[in-house]
């Protein structure tokens, strides 16, 4: 089992590495060449870098993901592929992609989009905070300690 973190904009890198380096738990980064650090990474993690394409980590992390394994992202469009893979998928500001959700989720992204391509201005994502972060961090634990027998 593997925490696999859409890298390019994630807030909850470091917290997440922090969490699953204390369950012993692989993390693989995904990110854009856009992206390139020399900074090495603690032990567990894992880089990958891939093309500056729109969806080319996205690409990665479905090549890699397999059932059960933990994606960390904020693209809806990955975390419906996630979830249809078995995979159990996350947004960084605390709360879990599910078949329940998805649905509605890509339905406003699209009705977003169809907006501002006929010219609306659509509100941004708010800005990402303390509490957002403690709210993931506090989801990851309680999926992780649910899903512990997996880990091993």
């Amino acid at each position: 089992m593997k925490v696999y973190i859409d890298a390019d904009a994630c807030p909850v890198k470091e917290a997440t590495i922090s969490i699953a380096k204390a369950e012993n738990i692989p993390v693989v980064l995904v990110k854009s060449f856009a992206h390139f650090s020399n900074t090495q990474e603690a032990q567990g993690v894992e880089t990958i870098y891939v093309d500056t394409g729109a969806d080319a980590a996205d690409y990665r992390i479905m090549k890699l993901a397999q059932k059960n394994d933990i994606i960390i992202t904020q693209d809806y469009g990955l975390a419906s592929l996630g979830l249809a893979k078995g995979c159990i998928v996350l947004h960084h500001k605390g709360f879990a992609y599910t078949n329940d959700n998805i649905d509605q989720l890509l339905q406003t992204r699209y009705e977003s989009a169809m907006a501002r391509k006929g010219g609306k201005r659509t509100k941004g994502p708010k800005a990402f905070t303390a509490g957002d972060e403690n709210k993931f961090c506090k989801l990851l634990k309680q999926i992780i300690e649910r899903n512990r027998e997996s880990f091993r």
